[in-house]
């Protein structure tokens, strides 16, 4: 089917996930798949109306594209990602104060939980994020893992989606000459793709050396980032350093819309 799922709760979040799907659904010529994981003593029939009152009321913004939601029942996390595997899905968006069971001492508890059982790349967008700016800006942090450069083809179709800027970030997280070299060849490698498929492209090097988000959210703040696009498996090495992994570390900290994708994922992008 190839359409993109969006999950939805009613919280404020996940409403802003559904503007922001459709906007990026017009431009793919996807349709969407609104999602609502219900609890087992909820009734679904005032939960179909509510749904299908809200969808009658974005039906305007639609361009040429379907909107259409199903009521699953079980975990979140499960339930997104099973869907996902049914459509055939290009991408799963959730807004990070919402998606049931979220706990407000920890943002992206169920969102990471998505990323890791996803087949897909999973956009999760606070819902404080500032929706009705437009995706100028979008961060691809490069270290010096191999899988490193496996997110630049879907940061790259986003950039071509919104007419938006890569700013690439050559993290180096030690001072051995091995791994700096490493860090710019990658760096090298994905100027060369961004050039040959004209897309605009900044390059900055930052030290990482002890906590590559904070490094990586500094940045994205210092040029208003909207959009930060991630691998969810980051130097491993380094890990002691942070607060659970890079990802989780993110999902928590960032006040910009996250892409995560996993290498199992890279498969995906193409259809």
């Amino acid at each position: 089917m190839n359409n993109i799922i969006v999950g939805f709760d009613f919280s404020t979040g996940s409403a802003n996930a559904v503007d922001l799907t459709i906007d990026i659904a017009n431009r793919w010529h996807s349709d969407i798949r609104l999602v609502y994981v219900k609890n087992e003593d909820e009734d679904e029939e005032p939960i179909r109306a509510e749904i299908e009152r809200r969808n009658d009321g974005v039906a305007h913004l639609l361009k040429g594209i379907k909107l259409e939601y199903v009521i699953r029942q079980g975990k979140v996390a499960e339930q997104l990602a099973e869907q996902a595997v049914e459509d055939q899905a290009l991408m799963i968006v959730v807004g990070t104060h919402g998606m049931s069971g979220f706990e407000t001492n920890w943002i992206g508890k169920n969102t990471y939980k998505t990323i890791t059982l996803s087949p897909v790349p999973v956009l999760s967008v606070r819902e404080d994020f500032n929706f009705k700016k437009s995706l100028e800006r979008i961060v691809v942090p490069l270290d010096s893992t191999t899988e490193t450069r496996q997110k630049v083809p879907f940061a790259a179709r986003m950039a071509k989606t919104f007419g938006s800027e890569i700013h690439l970030l050559g993290l180096h997280t030690a001072d051995t000459a091995d791994v700096r070299n490493l860090v710019t060849g990658y760096v090298e490698q994905v100027e060369k793709f961004l050039a040959k498929n004209d897309i605009k492209y900044v390059t900055t090097y930052l030290e990482a050396h002890k906590n590559l988000t904070v490094s990586t959210l500094e940045y994205a703040d210092s040029i208003n980032a909207d959009l930060i696009v991630i691998m969810t498996e980051q130097e491993k090495h380094f890990t002691s350093w942070l607060i659970g992994n890079y990802a989780q570390q993110m999902l928590h900290l960032s006040k910009h819309p996250i892409l995560s994708i996993r290498p199992e994922q890279i498969g995906s992008q193409s259809r």
